[in-house]
Parts: C-alpha cells; sequence; structure tokens
C-alpha cells in the first residue's frame, strides 16, 4: 500500500487499529480511494496517461486535497458507472469509502475546513431475497456426504446450515472456542460471540474429533484439518461445499458456501420462529438491518396470511 499518498496510508491504518475494520474492508477502501485519486489527476489534467495502473499518486498532498469538490465526487462516481460499468452495490461502496476518508480528514485529523463528501448521495441498492436451501434440499446435501473425510465434511456442512456462519468463521474454528455445547466465533472486525450448538452440530464434532489426525499436525489449534494436516483453507472448503451440492443434484451456480448461511438464516427464522434480535446475534451482523433480509416470507405464507383474514369466508350470498 505504499503506492498511495501518506494521507491515504494514515486513514488506513486508523479505520484498521482504532476502528478495528477487518484487513478486506480496509483493502477495498485502499483500492476505491487509489482509483479516486488516480481519476482526479486525469480529470482535472495533471497527466496525460491513459493507463489508470501507471498513473502515480504519491504526489497528492492535503493542498491538492482541500480543492476536490462535491462535483468531482460526482464525476468520479460517474466515470465508475459509465467507464468501469460498476453495478450500484459497487458504487455505493465508492461512495462510503470517499464519505469515510473525508470525515477522517475533516473531524478526525481536522486537516480540511470543508467536507465535500458530507452532501454526497449514495446509489439506491435494491435489496434481493437471498438464495438459499429449503428444508428438504438441506437434508439431501447432508445425505451427499461421502468419502474419507466423511466426519470432517459433514461437521462443516452441520455448522454452516445450523449456525450460519462465514466462510472465515468457519475456517478460523479452534479447538479451544469450542465449549460443550458452546461456540466462540471470530466473525467481522475481529468482533467476538457466543453461539450455542444444538444436538446435531455437537454430536457432528464429536464424531470429527474421533477420527481428526493428532499427529504431526501443523496447526494443533485449528478444528479442522485438510489433508496435509494444517489449518483447512476457505479455498477447500468452497471446493468440498461445491462437490456435494452437485452430488445432491443442486445448482452449483446457485448456490454455495455463503448461501449455506443464508439457508441456516433462513430456515431459523421460518421454522424455529427466532426473534430478529436473537438472529442478529447469531449472524453477527453489526445492524438489524441486514439481518431483516432474511425475514422473507414464501408464497405459501402470503397465502396463508391473506386465508387468515376473518373475511375470507365472507361472500355477497351471505349479505343478501
Amino acid at each position: 500500500m505504499e503506492d498511495v499518498p501518506l494521507k491515504i496510508m494514515d486513514f488506513l491504518s486508523y479505520m484498521e487499529t482504532i476502528k478495528g475494520k477487518s484487513k478486506l474492508t480496509v483493502q477495498e477502501y485502499y483500492y476505491d480511494l487509489r482509483l479516486f485519486f488516480r481519476f482526479l489527476k486525469v480529470h482535472k489534467g495533471f497527466t496525460d496517461e491513459k493507463d489508470f495502473e501507471k498513473i502515480d499518486i504519491r504526489d497528492i498532498d492535503i493542498e491538492f486535497i482541500k480543492e476536490i469538490t462535491l462535483r468531482d465526487l460526482y464525476s468520479y462516481i460517474s466515470y465508475a458507472s459509465r467507464e468501469r460499468d460498476n453495478i450500484a452495490a459497487s458504487r455505493a461502496r465508492k461512495v462510503a469509502s470517499l464519505k469515510s476518508f473525508f470525515n477522517y480528514l475533516a473531524k478526525k485529523e481536522k486537516s480540511i475546513n470543508y467536507n465535500p463528501a458530507s452532501e454526497l448521495e449514495s446509489p439506491k441498492v435494491l435489496k434481493r431475497l437471498p438464495k438459499y436451501l429449503n428444508l428438504d434440499e438441506s437434508k439431501e446435501l447432508l445425505k451427499a456426504v461421502e468419502g474419507n473425510n466423511r466426519e470432517r465434511d459433514y461437521a462443516i456442512l452441520t455448522l454452516f446450515l445450523n449456525c450460519g456462519l462465514r466462510l472465515s468463521e468457519l475456517v478460523g474454528i479452534n479447538l479451544n472456542n469450542i465449549r460443550s455445547d458452546t461456540l466462540r466465533v471470530i466473525g467481522k472486525g475481529d468482533k467476538e460471540r457466543t453461539i450455542y450448538l444444538n444436538k446435531a452440530c455437537v454430536e457432528a464434532i464429536e464424531r470429527y474429533l474421533k477420527v481428526r489426525p493428532n499427529n504431526r499436525v501443523k496447526d494443533k489449534n485449528a478444528l479442522f484439518l485438510s489433508e496435509r494436516k494444517q489449518r483447512i483453507s476457505p479455498k477447500t472448503v468452497q471446493y468440498l461445499v461445491k462437490k456435494y451440492i452437485k452430488a445432491a443434484g443442486l445448482d452449483t451456480e446457485r448456490y454455495s458456501t455463503h448461501k449455506l448461511r443464508h439457508t441456516a438464516a433462513t430456515l431459523m427464522y421460518k421454522h424455529g420462529n427466532v426473534d430478529i434480535n436473537a438472529l442478529q446475534h447469531i449472524l453477527g451482523h453489526e445492524s438489524i438491518s441486514t439481518t431483516e433480509i432474511y425475514t422473507h416470507v414464501d408464497n405459501s405464507q402470503l397465502k396463508k396470511a391473506v386465508d387468515s383474514n376473518p373475511l375470507a369466508q365472507v361472500n355477497m350470498e351471505d349479505n343478501e
């Protein structure tokens, strides 16, 4: 990240060390802001270079930043849409990056008096209903597990489908994170939460631990190990999930590890009558608005709601 101005480096350090943002989020800030300042150099005529990868922005200082206007920001977002074909969600992320950066300069560093991003609006992002497996499809997925790593793979799928873990959270589970029927999870931004394990999860983990390698293990505290006896990688987990999705006769293009998280959340809400606040904690969502996407209802529930109306059985003949 040494190819960006000092102000950006300071901002990225602040977001990671003080605000506790994940490395992935900080990296996204880095990419967004680097592209923004490269665009500005072209936009303001400071370079004739058309290849953005070759544009050096390390010379940008606070005086340059003070001249940035709201119009410049919208020009950048327009460029992202028109020239880079960024969808609304990608443009919204760029807006969030700009707002965070200029807010840092104005309120934390106090190096600028005018914040051009304060009135910057984010493009509307339509919320789409999450794709998920229904109850029968989930059971078929579990039935499809076989092979030399059957106990391990079954435990992985069981945790995904019952606990709604993120891929990174599952891969990062350590043996000492498990206490009887509880699992301590380190989620986004290194935030810790406790998830209670149901009977299926406890039994799946116990069966796996009976066959889990103990000799010459490189990551002794890692729960899930690869063939090389080291912590299983996200890529390996993605591969085995796709393999069993295919074996279960399901669409590998439609479903993935993250869709199993959607499945867990939907099944808990639909069949378990789980309170949305409890669901928010289980999934580790910072905002409850993120959790609300799982409170969607299917067509049968919509029909049941309409049929339950007390006027459902009243017809014209009853009023004659």
